[in-house]
């Protein structure tokens, strides 16, 4: 599922205002954000005659679609009212208005429309009676910064609107979110369902933005004819196809992951990663270097251990340091690893020394065969600066200068590879957050990895069916990387 900047949609928006009539667009867009406000309605409330929705209207095309979808519902028996902000833009900077974008007179005709369908239009707000539903259509994707000081009271009836059970909805996207980076701002909604027109945006599928946003539903308006080629993102929706061992197969012919993880005071680290690489069914062996193999081969005894790296047979690809330690051993372990022509995939620990060490990025930037990154929050941070909410813009950044493959981790995990479209996983982090579940991440990139995938796929197929495997662990109680490990597999 591609994504697309403001930019990318504003350029497509143009191309298609040229082929129909005007004001089509928005007509298309109110029709769309009706029909979804009126199922949401009789699903959740039960009812559509009668029900009562506040509409909270901007200055910008988002509340045209909005007085202009609430006419449709006024049709249909809803008590609409609308609350006008003013007509200045909402933020302290705003993209320029382009020629097919409707002036600011659309919402006087769409104040027309409410009121001749029989909506109200009102000055202030009231709390006496809480409404069925709240629509935000205040910004939009023209917007930039911060809300303005006047939009603050709106967006405060809304967050108390959903605090006593109604339902909200955004227009496009949620009000006081960046549309291209996700960022949140001081006073943001927070939407149950995000309407959006036309093709997905940044904000709507990246974190933190994506929480503000809620379920998104895409409704079409006819811009996929005039979207480029390439995105500036991409959403993983299902794995790629999935390699069927042949008669002709061997372990050798499937793939050899090493695994270089676990301590005398991690022993565990070693398990998850072995357990995360054994569970994708794709590799044909797995070897284990380090002091705590016995534990190892006893939860798996089918891994080949070894003490040390010079002892360890043919490998394809080597995931390295969960619960390795930082110390001499270690560090030496990475340097040797980082400078074979083997593929990498570099977690934890390893992530550390090569914080503690910027001269080690060389290594990585200098090979020649595929390294994955797999830093969480905080390991990203320590290597490559702050995040600022940009979590996309981060990743990419990242993967330039490490000339690598960048998974950071989190909710919508985000993997990232120089020159390409970052690609963006599912949700999943909440049943994911305890310890070593990252550990079971690496171990399964890396089995991905020796099989011979694609690097970038083998990162993002992975991160898909790790999300899958936290929500299928958590159906069943508080989840542990166990569970993960359990639940986690190819895909059915």
């Amino acid at each position: 599922m591609d994504v697309y900047s403001v930019a990318q949609v504003r350029a497509a928006e143009a191309a298609l205002q040229e082929t129909v009539p005007a004001g089509a667009l928005m007509q298309r867009a109110a029709f769309g954000l009706a029909t979804n406000c009126a199922q949401l309605l009789r699903s959740v409330r039960g009812k559509l005659y009668g029900s009562r929705v506040v509409l909270l209207v901007g200055g910008g095309n988002n509340g045209g679609d909005a007085l202009f979808a609430g006419a449709l519902l006024c049709r249909q028996g809803v008590k609409v009212t609308a609350v006008v902000a003013p007509k200045a833009l909402a933020s302290q900077e705003t993209l320029p208005l382009t020629s097919h974008q409707v002036a600011p007179t659309a919402h006087e005709e769409g104040v027309a429309a409410l009121k001749a369908a029989g909506g109200r239009i009102e000055s202030a707000l009231s709390r006496e009676e809480i409404p069925d539903m709240v629509v935000d259509g205040l910004t939009g994707i023209g917007a930039r910064g911060p809300l303005r000081a006047e939009y603050a009271e709106l967006v405060e009836y809304a967050l108390w609107a959903d605090q006593a059970g109604a339902l909200i909805v955004a227009v496009d996207i949620p009000s006081g979110v960046n549309p291209d980076t996700g960022q949140v701002y001081d006073r943001a909604v927070r939407a149950d369902v995000t309407v959006t027109f036309g093709a997905h945006k940044i904000s709507n599928v990246v974190t933190p933005g994506a929480w503000q946003a809620g379920v998104v539903r895409l409704v079409d308006i006819g811009l996929e004819p005039h979207l480029p080629e390439l995105p500036v993102a991409r959403l993983v929706t299902e794995p790629n196809s999935w390699p069927v061992p042949t008669p002709g197969d061997t372990k050798y012919t499937r793939g050899v992951l090493g695994v270089v993880a676990g301590s005398q005071r991690y022993p565990g680290a070693a398990q998850l990663v072995v357990g995360g690489a054994l569970a994708m069914d794709t590799a044909g062996m797995v070897r284990y270097v380090g002091p705590v193999g016995a534990s190892v081969v006893e939860r798996y005894p089918n891994v080949i251990p070894s003490w040390t790296l010079a002892e360890t047979g043919r490998v394809q690809a080597w995931v390295v340091g969960p619960g390795l330690g930082t110390d001499d051993a270690g560090a030496s372990s990475l340097y040797e690893l980082l400078s074979s022509d083997q593929p990498v995939v570099v977690d934890a620990d390893a992530l550390t020394m090569l914080a503690a060490h910027p001269a080690r990025f060389e290594l990585v930037r200098q090979r020649r065969a595929p390294t994955i990154l797999t830093p969480h929050e905080g390991e990203f941070v320590r290597l490559f600066g702050p995040i600022n909410g940009r979590r996309l813009d981060a990743a990419r950044h990242a993967a330039l200068f490490a000339d690598a493959i960048v998974v950071l981790k989190g909710d919508r995990t985000i993997v990232a590879a120089p020159g390409e479209p970052p690609l963006v996983g599912p949700t999943g982090a909440a049943a994911l957050a305890t310890a070593g579940t990252g550990d079971v991440l690496a171990g399964a990139i890396g089995a991905l990895l020796a099989a011979g995938f694609d690097p970038v796929l083998a990162a993002a197929d992975a991160v898909y069916l790790h999300a899958q495997a936290g929500m299928r662990a958590a159906q069943r109680g508080p989840v542990t990387a166990p569970d993960v490990v359990d639940a986690l597999g190819p895909p059915h």
